[in-house]
């Protein structure tokens, strides 16, 4: 995968987040991980003139920019799919390629909110909240487009033609809110914030434990419901007993709750994930990042990974997901400094010479 970054001002994520000695952020040492980095200015005709030679030996083009911004620089879809018919290009803007929004700018915490899920952040006696991170949108986006292509190469193995993956940041959101959409078209339902509560299911929460801090309880079922009212020692609440249906612990949903919270009150979190999963009743760790660190399934799991690099040492970021039995995949390098693999992009993948390279350069093409 090449990314392709601006001569000399080089992509805005190497500036956003914690920056590291070497001069790039975290994020960018993370999130470009095994990326090859070349430099190209897109607004200048010869770099257009690039851009084309690289989407003709090219299976995939993905960009970002605001709808209209390609097809300025003479680089709309109809350009690139002439020289590439076999060409699958990802477009992710904030609000897609058509309809009333789609000029306008767009980043995670917008699609959180316009996408529907920031409303139900938080308490409903309290403003909405960030719903565990502004960049959501943009991860959801990115697994979204990845499975646009896998489709897009599927359907062009049969048809010989690629086509354009078009995503609006927002629409990544709204699709993960379950029955939100039908049951409003249904009869008119406005889910409002319920704190870390679950609408449907009760108790279904974070309580607080004894040693002040948090465990997540999920009972779904009636069945689950009555293995964990034995687990705090009243199995009468349950079967045929007051909270025995769904519909009666709904009707008496912040009762349940408070039930539960007292009881996990009076135990440390360590006892409480014994007694569930002694329980079979679903159950977790409320965990910040450091809990995270220590947890020995991650470790199992390899799920963090430290790679080193010359410019910053060691750093630690989540591993490869998924992980295939036969192809797990690795990390080999984090995000590397600007113009890393220009003379490989532009000399061994289009054939130019040095002269032409160093001309470009000279030029501020790359």
């Amino acid at each position: 995968m090449i990314k392709l970054e601006l001569p000399k001002v080089g992509d805005a994520l190497r500036k956003f987040g914690t920056i590291t000695q070497c001069g790039d952020s975290l994020p960018w040492l993370s999130e470009c991980r095994n990326k090859k980095t070349a430099t190209l200015d897109l607004r200048k005709a010869e770099g257009a003139a690039l851009l084309k030679r690289l989407v003709a030996v090219s299976d995939v083009l993905v960009e970002n920019f605001q709808p209209g911004t390609m097809e300025k620089w003479g680089l709309g879809w109809d350009v690139l799919s002439a020289i590439n018919p076999r060409l699958i290009m990802v477009r992710i803007s904030g609000y897609g390629q058509s309809g009333p929004y789609r000029d306008r700018p767009g980043f995670g915490r917008i699609a959180n909110a316009f996408g529907g899920l920031a409303f139900l952040a938080g308490y409903p006696d309290r403003p909405p909240v960030t719903p565990g991170s502004a960049t959501i949108p943009d991860y959801l986006s990115g697994l979204y487009g990845a499975f646009g292509v896998l489709l897009a190469l599927r359907a062009r193995q049969k048809t010989g033609r690629g086509q354009v993956v078009d995503i609006g940041l927002y629409e990544t959101i709204f699709r993960f809110l379950d029955e939100l959409a039908p049951a409003y078209a249904l009869n008119g339902f406005v889910r409002q914030r319920m704190g870390p509560g679950t609408v449907n299911v009760v108790p279904h929460s974070h309580y607080p434990t004894k040693d002040e801090r948090w465990i997540a309880i999920a009972c779904t079922s009636d069945k689950i419901f009555a293995r964990l009212a034995a687990a705090m020692g009243a199995p009468e609440l349950a079967g045929d007993g007051k909270w025995g249906t769904i519909r009666q612990r709904e009707a008496e949903r912040e009762l349940v709750d408070s039930y539960v919270a007292a009881w996990t009150a009076r135990h440390d979190r360590g006892e409480l994930l014994s007694l569930c999963e002694a329980a079979q009743v679903p159950c977790g760790p409320v965990y910040a990042i450091d809990e995270i660190f220590a947890d020995p399934q991650y470790r199992a799991r390899d799920n963090i990974v430290r790679i080193k690099d010359d410019r910053v040492g060691e750093i630690a970021i989540p591993n490869v997901v998924p992980r295939l039995t036969d192809t797990p995949g690795r990390v080999n390098w984090l995000g590397p400094p600007p113009e890393s693999h220009n003379e490989e992009v532009y000399r061994g993948l289009l054939g130019l010479s040095a002269a032409d390279v160093d001309a470009l350069r000279a030029d501020g093409v790359i």
